[in-house]
């Protein structure tokens, strides 16, 4: 049988063994993120440095200035679809390393609760008579606790999700503006 400071001292030690562990999966989740964000980033500049080499020759071969203004109408279409797919990828990724955030921390948070309740009832067990108000009174106040975090949870992920469709909203209205606009600029 363990005594009260050792069940302490235990769950103190597993208490920052699971942060620590908490710790480094967010780094990892967070570096995975800022990696392929850096990739995006790369691909769509090299892409980019590309596609404005060949548009500036197409350009300088112009014969006449209504030439011009027709090539230059016709790669705005182009280059808005591309800004609105690089949007939509930037947003999955942030989305997705958001998600695993929030599920490497649910996660944590639940192991924890359950490990503290079962540390609660060993203790309870052993504690001197008169202390059932203390216990229950320290049960409710964890019971508490995790009603606020999910509620806050709840509230975040709805958060997130008006964001995500706001943006999917944005991103549809500009696409079909860049789509009216691209033929009317081609006709002038």
């Amino acid at each position: 049988m363990f005594t009260v400071p050792e069940q302490f001292s235990a769950a103190t030690k597993a208490n920052f063994d699971a942060q620590l562990a908490l710790i480094t999966a967010l780094t990892g989740k967070a570096f995975e993120g800022v990696e392929k964000f850096v990739e995006l980033n790369l691909n769509a500049v090299k892409s980019s440095f590309e596609e404005s080499s060949a548009a500036t020759k197409q350009l300088l071969a112009a014969k006449d200035p209504q030439e011009f203004f027709n090539l230059s109408a016709a790669q705005a279409q182009p280059t808005a679809e591309k800004l609105l797919a690089y949007s939509r990828h930037l947003a999955t990724i942030a989305s997705s390393t958001q998600a695993e955030f929030t599920h490497a921390a649910e996660v944590q948070i639940a192991e924890t609760n359950r490990k503290v309740l079962s540390l609660i009832d060993e203790v309870s067990k052993n504690a001197p008579a008169g202390s059932e108000q203390f216990v229950s009174f320290f049960k409710t106040s964890i019971d508490n606790a995790n009603a606020s975090y999910d509620h806050l949870t709840k509230t975040t992920k709805q958060a997130v999700e008006a964001l995500e469709a706001n943006l999917n909203n944005a991103v549809s209205t500009i696409s079909q503006t860049a789509t009216k606009a691209a033929p009317k600029a081609a006709k002038k």
